[in-house]
Order: C-alpha cells, then structure tokens, then sequence
C-alpha cells in the first residue's frame, strides 16, 4: 500500500513553484496593486489566497491545479457563473482582468481573481432556509438548463463508481488483507446502484453547480450566496440537493420536501430522481478515496489527511460502504404525503 509521505525537501510538485513572490507578480501583471499582504485560505485541491491591495479591500485570487482542467473548461465556469450573476442569482463571478478576461495565467498558472464576500454556512435545519435555498436552485437550474457545457464532465455514476474502484486497486492503496471484502462488496454495489438508476428511468441532465453543500453556501444578514463553482458540470438536478439533506431516512424526506416546495415554484422536478440519492453517496464516498489517492504526492495532503492510507481508514470504509449497500437496499426515500 503507497503511503509513504512525500519528504517536502525533495517534493516536485507542481505547486512547489507558487511561492510568494510569483502570486504577488501574476497580481501584479492582472493589474493590481498589491500591499504584499498574502493570506493562504483553505483550499485542497486549487491554492487560494487572500491578497491585500493598496487601494481597496482585499481581493481572493485561485490558483488552478495545472493539468486538472483544461482552460476552456475553466472558461465554461467563468461563463456560467457570469450567467448566473446576470440572472440575479447570488454567486460571485471572476473579475475582468486588465487582459480583457477572466482568466489570468503567469507561467504554468492560470487563475482567477474574485471579489472577497463572507458569511457562514446555512442551517438546513431550520424550514425556512431549506425553501428559499429551493427557490434559488431551482433559478441556477433554470439557467443551467438553457445550454449544454461542451468542455466541462457529466456524471457518470456507474462507470464513476468502476473507475475509481479500480484505480484504487490496481494502485495497492487498500491493504491486501482488506482486499477480499472490497473486492466481495464493490459488486454488491455496484449492482444495487445501477438498480436504483434504472428505477430513477430517464433524467434530464443540464448545468449544475456540482458541489453544492453548506459549505458552499454562505449566509450573512438574510442573503444567501452560492460559491465555488470549480466542480460544475452536466448532471441530474438531485445533485445540488441531496448534500444538503441530514438525519434518518424521515427527516431526509421531510428536508427534501421543503427544498421541493421552494423548487418547485420556479421550476418542475421529477421526482423519481430521488431514487439517485442513494447511488450518488456511493459514488462520493469511493471517489472521495481515489482523490486523495490522486493527491498524495501533493505536500499538502500528506499534511492535511495523515489518516488517509492507514489500514485504520480503509476498514472503516468497508464498514461504511456496507452500511451503504444496506441503504441502497432500502426503499427511497418518501416525500411527504407520498407513499
């Protein structure tokens, strides 16, 4: 099993580069004067900063992994928070650089710079909150549904879900004697969620945030903002939803229900998607393992998740993935009033 650290002193990667003096210069070169003030934010997989300015408040600058995504990708992003934003929906989109676009690159490096916003995360469980974050889905998807992304990935949920198992595997990151129960489990499954897809039948696929959790909301003084749109791309509407969902099988329902009744005043959900939610978590939880896989030669990682590669952690996840299997065999969850 690879879990050797990558030793800082001798790490290549390409964020080893993105010193100091080379943010402050692609600022620079963006067209702003900077104070020298730099303040890294959490951020795993782009590096994100806060830069003090001489003339203003200060601004957020991201980084973008090189080779993650292609720069008509990243466009695609740009556009479509830029669209969301003429919409009147609450996200920030990237500001116009002194190059006439959104985009920056210096060296190796594109980035983007937006303006800085704070807030705190909001919280589901109060009813209210659940309708108006329906309401304002149901506009980014709206938006969403008016083109289709050409640059940027639609999920793939079975296929997903087989190619991150495998390459976890065929890279040795779980340990051998934990092996036969990954290996009985992963068809088990995979079998059940592509169950559940073919109850869901036919999905509509359009633009979607992609990642849309608490944490990528922000709320200050009854306003809510929508942030970080670095994950989205082409899939069924319950994927900005069913994050947001917590609790027992009831109180997910009863928290769907009042995102729906929200939603449902902008736009018409089919509400056999319900039945992907299930499948959905599977294919987070797997591939949330093969991206730090993918990851661990970053010094970050090593750094930030020193329990990822331990045999600790791959049990628990078998543990956790049968615990999945038995909610994929459940029945989905019940709107209120459906039965």
């Amino acid at each position: 099993m690879p879990t050797e650290t990558p030793d800082p002193q001798t790490s290549s990667h390409p964020y080893d580069a993105l010193t100091p003096d080379i943010i402050l210069d692609a600022m620079e070169e963006a067209g702003f004067a900077v104070s020298g003030r730099l303040f890294a934010l959490n951020s795993y997989e782009n590096r994100v900063y806060q830069v003090g300015l001489e003339d203003g408040p200060p601004v957020i600058a991201k980084f973008y992994r090189p080779g993650r995504w292609s720069e008509a990708a990243i466009l695609e992003e740009h556009d479509f928070s830029r669209e969301l934003e003429e919409a009147d929906i609450p996200v920030i989109a990237p500001m116009v650089l002194n190059n006439g676009h959104s985009l920056g690159r210096h060296g190796d490096f594109l980035f983007a710079v937006f303006v800085q916003r704070g807030g705190q995360g909001p919280d589901t469980s109060v009813t209210d909150t659940l309708y108006r974050l329906g309401q304002w889905l149901a506009r980014i998807h709206n938006v969403g549904a008016l083109k289709p992304f050409e640059h940027r990935p639609t999920f793939d949920l079975i296929n997903g879900i087989e190619q991150h198992s495998r390459f976890l595997v065929e890279n040795d990151w779980i340990p051998q004697d934990l092996r036969p129960a990954w290996d009985s489990l992963l068809p088990d499954l995979i079998a059940n969620c592509r169950h559940r897809v073919e109850e869901a039948g036919s999905v509509e696929t359009l633009r979607i945030h992609g990642d849309c959790h608490a944490g990528n909301i922000l709320c200050r003084e009854e306003q809510m903002l929508f942030v970080d749109l670095d994950d989205c791309r082409s899939g069924p509407a319950i994927q900005d939803m069913w994050l947001l969902l917590n609790g027992e099988a009831s109180e997910r329902g009863a928290q769907l229900g009042e995102l729906l009744e929200g939603y449902e005043l902008f736009r018409e959900f089919n509400r056999r998607e319900r039945h992907l939610i299930e499948p959905l978590r599977c294919y987070r939880q797997i591939s949330h393992c093969a991206w730090l896989a993918r990851r661990w030669q970053d010094p970050a990682f090593p750094r930030f998740f020193p329990w990822f590669g331990q045999a600790r952690f791959w049990s628990d996840q078998i543990l956790s993935l049968r615990e999945q299997l038995a909610m994929l065999q459940e029945p989905a969850i019940n709107l209120p009033g459906q039965f």
